[in-house]
Formats: structure tokens, sequence, C-alpha cells
């Protein structure tokens, strides 16, 4: 996968945005903002905004084990239309009786960075792997669905303000994706 295009269109998969999901429900933000043009970042700028996507995940697998929607740690590292996504899904699970066990992985990498003035923007690529992240009905413990984890391409846009890293959007694509 490489850097995003011209104009970024990602369409967030809720489904997906669990990765072990249940029925593909799709959302779409069109993010319309210049391609970054490739830029030589600090290794310190690059590690703190691949510390916060990987924190995002890890917040949202936390609350997914209860799919607690309102967990305030969700707005630790994610905002926008990212938080909406999460939020939403974590309570359509609460709603259905489902909670999520295990762990996602991730490789995360930046695939380009800009400062645009008062705020810094990163883009990254991942290969998470929802294989040991799965949903369970939380009455029976038994697997919610059939569908099993697997590795799948993400792509996140985070900005910075005021010194902090959070993901605004991402987008998640089916297994199999990388």
């Amino acid at each position: 996968m490489g850097t995003i295009g011209h104009t970024a269109r990602f369409t967030l998969m809720i489904a997906a945005v669990h990765l072990g999901g249940c029925a593909t429900k799709t959302a779409s933000l069109d993010l319309s903002t210049s391609a970054p043009a490739p830029t030589t970042s600090t290794a310190s700028v690059e590690e703190q905004a691949i510390e916060s996507y990987v924190a995002m995940w890890s917040d949202f697998a936390d609350a997914a084990t209860t799919s607690n929607w309102q967990s305030p740690r969700l707005t630790d590292h994610a905002t926008g239309n990212a938080l909406t996504v999460i939020t939403n899904s974590l309570r359509e699970d609460k709603e259905r009786g489902v909670v999520t066990k295990g762990r996602p992985t991730h490789n995360p990498r930046v695939s380009s960075q800009e400062p645009t003035g008062d705020r810094d923007m990163a883009w990254v690529e991942d290969c998470g792997d929802s294989t040991n992240w799965l949903k369970y009905r939380a009455d029976t413990g038994a697997l919610a669905d059939d569908r099993p984890g697997g590795r799948r391409a993400i792509t996140a846009e985070l900005v910075r303000t005021e010194g902090a890293w959070k993901v605004r959007a991402f987008a998640v694509r089916e297994v199999g994706t990388c």
C-alpha cells in the first residue's frame, strides 16, 4: 500500500473496525486533503504517532472486553470520525450482547507526515492481525459468528494538536489484504 493519494477518501468499515466483526456496515468520510509530500521526519515524531496509533487499538481492545462504549480512555488516542466509529461499534456490540476477547496485533509504520500550521498530520499504514481478537456472546461465551480473524491492511490519519497525537480517521480492509 502506498502513500495516500491526492484526495484521501476512507471507507470506515464498522464490522472490520472491530476486526473480528459481524455484518459489514460502512460509513464514508471524505477527508479531501492534499497528498502530503514525502518528508523526512525525525524518529521521535514517528515514534509518537505510532505509539498513539497502537494505544488507540489497545484502548479499543480493553473497552471491547465488556463493550464499554463510554470508556473515558477512548478519547485519549482517538478523535473525530475514528472515535465515533469505535464508540458506535462498541455500543452496537453492547446492544447485541457481544464482547470481544483477545488482542489484535499491529505492524504500523508512518507512511508520510506534514506540518499544517498549528497542527501536524501523519499517515500510518499497518497490517493488523485480528486472529486472536474475536467476538463472543456475553451470556454463553460462545463465538458470536463463524468469521475468523486475520491479517488486514489498515490506513490511519493522525493529527497532533496541543502536543498530542490522535487518530482522526482510519480504514480497515478485509481479511487477507496484507
